[in-house]
C-alpha cells in the first residue's frame, strides 16, 4: 500500500496518511473571517485525500496579518467563521490543523497579485511590530520595536487564539516560526539586534519564540499534537542556520512539540536559495536523526515516487505539499492509485 499511506500517530491522534496540505495564504478574507473561497479551497483538499489540512497563517491580532486580506482568529466571531470548514474537513476523514502566526515586520502589505508592496497608514496599512527597527527591505515600513509589554500582550494573544482554535474543533495546532515572520525575526541575528534578554546570544534570541511555544503547548490538550514550522536557514552567511535550528528544535522537543515542519528562507528578500526538487528534505532528516523528533519535509515535492521514497527511507515522517496541491487537489488519490493504496474516495467521485 506504500509507506506514504501509512497512518502517523502523534500523541493520541492518528493521521490517516503522510500527505499534509502545507499552509498557503489565500489573501481572500474580508476582515479576517473565513468565507466561501476558503471553504471550497480547504474542503477540496480534504476531499482529495490529504491526511491533514493545515490552514494558511492565521493571525492572532489584526496587526499580525501579512495583508488585510489574511485570516484571523482574534475574536469569537472570527473563530466561529471557521466552524463549517473544520466540520467539512473532518467529515472527509481528514485531520484539521491551524497555523497560528504574527507577521512582525512583514505585516501591512498588499496581496501578491497586487504587487505585494508595503502599505502605510495613508492607504489602509499600519506600522508593523518587530524585535528591532530593521525593515524587511528599504522599501518596507520601519517597524516599531516591541517592548516587554508588547511581548507580554502577544503571548496572551497566542494563548487566547489557541483556546479559540481548540473550541472550533481543530485537532493540530502549528506555530509559525518561519519565513521571516515575527518569531523567526527574533531568532535570526540579521533581524534582531536587541541588547536585552531577547537579543544577542542564541539563548536570548530563542527566549521569546520558546516562550510562545510553551504558551501554545500549555493551552493545547495533552492528547493532541503541536507542530512548529521553522526556517532551518536564512541562506545568508551570519544569519540563522541549521546548527542553531537543531538547538532550537531540541528546546521545542523539551517543551512538548511533536513535529517540526522544516522549511527555509523568507527573512532576507534577496537571499540566494538553491531551489531544486526536495531541496529542503535534508533539514528534516538532520533534525529527525539528531533529536529523535518527528519531522515534515516541504519544498518542490511533486512526484509520487519522490514522496514515497522520503517516507519509506525515513528521511522525514510526512511530506507537506503546497503548489502541487494548488495545481491538483486530488494528488493524493492519484498517488494512491500509483502505489496500489486503498485510499478512501468519495462515493460521488468513484465513477471517475
Amino acid at each position: 500500500m506504500g509507506h506514504l499511506f501509512s497512518p502517523l500517530k502523534l500523541r493520541e491522534l492518528i493521521i490517516p496518511n503522510r500527505i499534509f496540505v502545507s499552509p498557503m495564504c489565500q489573501y481572500s478574507s474580508l476582515d479576517g473571517k473565513l468565507n466561501d473561497w476558503h471553504f471550497v479551497h480547504y474542503g477540496s483538499r480534504a476531499v482529495g485525500g490529504a491526511g491533514l489540512v493545515i490552514t494558511e497563517a492565521v493571525a492572532i491580532i489584526p496587526e499580525g496579518r501579512i495583508s488585510s486580506e489574511d485570516l484571523g482568529i482574534w475574536s469569537e466571531e472570527h473563530s466561529e467563521s471557521f466552524t463549517p470548514c473544520v466540520d467539512m474537513i473532518k467529515a472527509q476523514g481528514c485531520i484539521a490543523g491551524i497555523q497560528l502566526a504574527h507577521a512582525g515586520r512583514k505585516a501591512s502589505t498588499e496581496p501578491p497579485w497586487l504587487g505585494g508592496n508595503p502599505l502605510n497608514q495613508d492607504n489602509h496599512g499600519w506600522q508593523p511590530l518587530a524585535p528591532s527597527s530593521i525593515p524587511f527591505t528599504s522599501e518596507h515600513n520601519t517597524p516599531k520595536v516591541a517592548t516587554t509589554e508588547d511581548l507580554d500582550k502577544i503571548n496572551y494573544q497566542f494563548a487566547a487564539a489557541t483556546k479559540r482554535a481548540l473550541k472550533v474543533g481543530f485537532q493540530v495546532v502549528e506555530l509559525h516560526a518561519a519565513h521571516g515572520y515575527l518569531l523567526h525575526q527574533f531568532l535570526s541575528p540579521l533581524s534582531n539586534n536587541r541588547n536585552d534578554e531577547f537579543g544577542g546570544s542564541l539563548e536570548n534570541r530563542m527566549r521569546f519564540p520558546l516562550r510562545i511555544a510553551q504558551t501554545v503547548r500549555e493551552n493545547w490538550p495533552q492528547n493532541l499534537p503541536m507542530f512548529v514550522r521553522i526556517s532551518a536557514t536564512d541562506w545568508v552567511q551570519g544569519g540563522w542556520d541549521l546548527a542553531q535550528s537543531v538547538e532550537f528544535c531540541r528546546q521545542l522537543k523539551n517543551l512538548g512539540v511533536d513535529l517540526i515542519d522544516c522549511s527555509s528562507g523568507g527573512l532576507i528578500a534577496d537571499a540566494v536559495i538553491p531551489i531544486e526538487p526536495g531541496f529542503q528534505v535534508t533539514f528534516a532528516t538532520e533534525i529527525k536523526n539528531k533529536l529523535g523528533i518527528a519531522t515534515g519535509a516541504v519544498g518542490l515535492i511533486t512526484e509520487t515516487a519522490q514522496a514515497e521514497r522520503i517516507i519509506a527511507t525515513g528521511l522525514a515522517d510526512a511530506v507537506l505539499l503546497g503548489r502541487e496541491l494548488l495545481r491538483n487537489p486530488y494528488w493524493p488519490l492519484h498517488a494512491a492509485r500509483e502505489l496500489g493504496a486503498n485510499l478512501h474516495c468519495p462515493v460521488q467521485y468513484e465513477r471517475a
